[in-house]
């Protein structure tokens, strides 16, 4: 019965939100959100022990340099807090909010928004995270928004608490977020993301639900060598054990299904990531229900040059729920005709 008990239990974290704390409900209407720049490219670590390693990525013209302090890289449980903060600040921007870089917010609610403990230990570790993000200096040229960024900058710019208890517990939190970061959430460069997420254990696991959102989005299924996987998750492993890893989740997934919106599998040559269908399954039934063909995305991309066409995706999703229009009869050839109405309106991004 013992064994049978631990076979049936979820990999997942306890769901704390479910407890519900009414005097903090509003930070549950900001969806979850994170950018899509550092959704492409491993910039968090995903290793348990300290990673000071610096990493260097090229794509054409196109590199990102990631230095970490002696404290070590910023680890993708650390990227919680900025998702917390894009959250809030994108929620706001679509209220016509005013919105500023300096974000000031409760240290509890950060915490319960992304399903972690309240108790000392988690403030610890807050301050520890929040050391790690503005220790952690990134140089690129990668583009945000229309500002193409050649100097160095950290995950954000600075920190502050604000107030402690007598006790020493933190109770509030600012942070200064970097031009980079802000760049993108001005410009709607962000993707939605299930809030299942913060109930994800292991970090390989969460940064393979980021790069299923990213390159998958609405897509039937994304299928990625497991060289280029480990290139994107920024492992430091050996090949032959970064596949011991991924097939260990994989054979998780089978059994509980947990992984958010795509569920994972090797079919002997890749991994493939599978759309479930679930996106925006409470919020609107019929948009998430649109599937567009693999090769819908290659044709976007011709018609919006330059344009990230997940990103593109999401705005048509929204425009047509926004619009309470009834589904086209041609997805494809109704999300086509919408990249190109974009780019004659926004040019080249």
């Amino acid at each position: 019965m013992v064994c049978e008990t631990t076979k049936e239990k979820s990999p997942l974290l306890p769901d704390r939100l479910t407890q519900g704390d009414f005097f903090v409900c509003d930070i549950f209407d900001a969806a979850p959100k994170g950018d899509m720049a550092s959704m492409a490219h491993p910039i968090f670590s995903i290793s348990t022990k300290p990673d000071r390693r610096i990493r260097r990525y090229e794509n054409g013209k196109n590199f990102i340099e990631i230095t970490p302090s002696v404290k070590g890289l910023a680890t993708v449980h650390d990227r919680d807090i900025l998702i917390f903060c894009i959250s809030q600040i994108m929620a706001a921007l679509n209220t016509d909010q005013k919105v500023s870089q300096k974000v000031r917010f409760k240290a509890f609610d950060m915490l319960t928004a992304t399903n972690r403990p309240t108790g000392g230990e988690s403030y610890e570790r807050l301050k520890e995270a929040l050391e790690r993000l503005s220790g952690t200096r990134i140089t690129t040229n990668i583009t945000t928004g229309d500002i193409e960024t050649f100097d160095g900058f950290g995950l954000i710019d600075r920190f502050r608490i604000v107030r402690e208890t007598r006790e020493g517990r933190m109770q509030e939190i600012e942070i200064s977020l970097s031009d980079w970061v802000f760049n993108a959430i001005q410009h709607r460069e962000v993707l939605t993301l299930n809030r299942n997420y913060f109930r994800l254990r292991k970090p390989m696991e969460r940064r393979l639900y980021e790069l299923a959102r990213k390159h998958c989005g609405q897509q039937k299924q994304w299928r990625v060598s497991l060289a280029v996987l480990q290139n994107k998750c920024g492992s430091s492993s050996t090949a032959k054990e970064f596949k011991r890893l991924v097939l260990n989740i994989i054979k998780q997934d089978e059994e509980h299904n947990h992984l958010p919106d795509y569920s994972i599998r090797f079919d002997g040559e890749k991994v493939v990531f599978r759309n479930r269908g679930t996106m925006n399954k409470q919020a609107n039934d019929h948009i998430s229900a649109i599937m567009l063909d693999t090769e819908t995305f290659q044709q976007a991309k011709d018609a919006a040059p330059g344009w990230d066409v997940y990103f593109l995706e999401d705005e048509w999703r929204t425009w047509i729920m926004n619009k309470r229009l009834d589904l086209p009869k041609n997805p494809d050839k109704a999300f086509i005709g919408f990249c190109k109405k974009w780019y004659a309106k926004n040019g080249r991004a």
